[in-house]
């Protein structure tokens, strides 16, 4: 009960007491009536309200994704007022922020709309939405809930690659390759006259019945990509004065990579030391090797999500206990700001069990040099990156 009413039924009742009037007597019944009745109509009309919420819970940096507000009173007690506000991370409030006033009639409906548009990757709580209401008067006092929780994935970005030149041993597979050594059985570019040597396996017996000469089956080089993406996050292995770009650009070439690896249909695997909201024990979840969009979308949720951290699980023994589950021939592909000695250790271990080693230095490295002469001295293949316009290497 407002201090003003307690008040006023104060004065009612001395003015009772002293004029000993019994309109005066009625006028405050009236009043706590009104006060009782405002409070349980309030109270309950607002129970009676539904309000949803619903939106695209995945987009891309800058996408401007729309949030659908409806709101419905199914009771026949009128809502005189509602007062909404749907509340947002920082990152999202631009420059539109939900804030209504309405009234609902009995079985009343109205639907709102507002746009945000986030401008970095992310795993954003989109709410509660909270409602307010009271009476008309104001005798009684504001009554309030809350709304459900939703969340927004914000995927970071993707540069279009073009061309990745990947090792690989593995001898069968999609992809072409300029070693004839590799050949693939299903893809059929042509013949030629049977030479001796030739396996009778590769003759084409009806071409070679029309021609009246043995012809054998020419077939295109190829490879399988079978990859494993490895993402440092240990904010101590990149620079200090630009960790949280160098990171960032780690993120957008796992991504990119992932998805160009995808589009050629081969197989890619994800694993990192970060962190994950979503995780019961704070670590990123180590996606296995698959093939298609679905399985690249679970890549790209992790990557929204993860973020990072200090020494949860140093680089080196990320490295060792993915190898050890790996095949001969895989792909590895290693996104780190340094690399030390140790590291280099078991990058050469890992040539040695026949894994083809990949290396890519994101954002300023103070050793740069010295960690490409030793690359090149343990023949790994290795590449750095400091912004976006570094992979216009691979776009072209």
């Amino acid at each position: 009960m407002s201090e003003y009413l307690v008040l006023f039924i104060v004065i009612i009742l001395g003015l009772a007491a002293l004029l000993q009037e019994d309109f005066v007597l009625t006028l405050l019944y009236f009043v706590i009536a009104a006060y009782g009745l405002s409070r349980w109509w309030s109270g309950r009309a607002l129970k009676s309200v539904i309000v949803r919420r619903s939106f695209n819970n995945r987009a891309f940096i800058n996408d401007k994704v729309a949030i659908q507000i409806d709101v419905h009173n199914p009771g026949w007690l009128p809502v005189v007022w509602l007062r909404l506000h749907d509340s947002l991370p920082v990152d999202l409030i631009g420059a539109e922020i939900f804030r209504r006033v309405i009234s609902l009639g009995p079985n009343g409906s109205l639907h709102f709309e507002y746009i945000i548009q986030p401008p970095r990757r992310g795993y954003y709580q989109v709410g509660p939405l909270y409602l307010y209401s009271g009476d008309l008067l104001g005798m009684a006092e504001e009554e309030g809930r809350q709304g459900h929780i939703d969340h927004l994935t914000v995927y970071p970005r993707i540069l279009p690659l073009t061309q990745i030149g990947l090792p690989s041993r593995s001898p069968m597979g999609t992809l072409r390759h300029h070693q004839p050594v590799f050949e693939d059985p299903s893809r059929v570019r042509g013949k030629r006259d049977y030479v001796a040597g030739d396996s009778l396996r590769r003759v084409d017996w009806k071409s070679s019945a029309n021609l009246g000469r043995l012809q054998v089956k020419l077939f295109e080089p190829s490879i399988a990509l079978e990859t494993i993406l490895l993402l440092n996050l240990d904010r101590e292995d990149y620079y200090y004065r630009s960790r949280n770009d160098a990171t960032e650009l780690g993120i957008v070439v796992a991504a990119s990579i992932a998805n160009w690896i995808t589009s050629q249909k081969q197989t890619v695997g994800f694993a990192t030391n970060g962190s994950d909201v979503l995780s019961t024990d704070g670590r990123a979840p180590i996606l296995s090797s698959e093939k298609g969009r679905g399985h690249l979308m679970r890549i790209l949720d992790v990557l929204a999500r993860i973020q990072t951290t200090e020494k949860q699980t140093p680089f080196i023994q990320l490295l060792r206990r993915q190898r050890v589950h790996m095949a001969w021939g895989t792909t590895v592909i290693l996104i780190t700001g340094d690399v030390n000695d140790g590291m280099f250790e078991e990058l050469f271990t890992a040539r040695r069990a026949g894994l083809n080693i990949v290396l890519i230095l994101c954002g300023h490295v103070i050793a740069a040099d010295e960690i490409k002469h030793k690359a090149e001295h343990f023949g790994i293949q290795i590449h750095q990156f400091v912004s976006d316009a570094d992979l216009d290497i691979w776009r072209r």
